[in-house]
């Protein structure tokens, strides 16, 4: 019973075998942390556009408007330290595997 199963089950593939099969290539790490820095990359992009637009509202529009677009680029900031942090992390492991 358990030993054919411990003895001619199926190993995990190494190498470029994981390109072969579908499931093994959502496991690759690397596209992982590859993933996180550019998206870390864009979201900064975005968090910097956004301030620069929040800036040259100042004058303009309503009081309501212009802390609304305060609040977004904080947390455009925040998406962009927690994805850096990720992608960091991911580094990491992608390293150390």
């Amino acid at each position: 019973m358990a030993p054919a199963a411990a003895s001619g089950g199926s190993s995990l593939p190494s190498g470029f075998s994981v390109f072969v099969t579908f499931p093994d290539l959502l496991f690759v790490l690397e596209f992982d942390a590859a993933y996180h820095c550019v998206a870390a990359l864009f979201y900064l992009s975005a968090s910097v556009l956004e301030s620069l637009a929040t800036i040259s509202m100042q004058d303009g529009f309503t009081y309501k408007s212009y802390h609304e677009n305060i609040s977004a680029v904080v947390f455009a900031y925040v998406a962009t330290a927690l994805y850096v942090a990720h992608a960091v992390f991911s580094l990491i492991r992608w390293k150390s595997s």
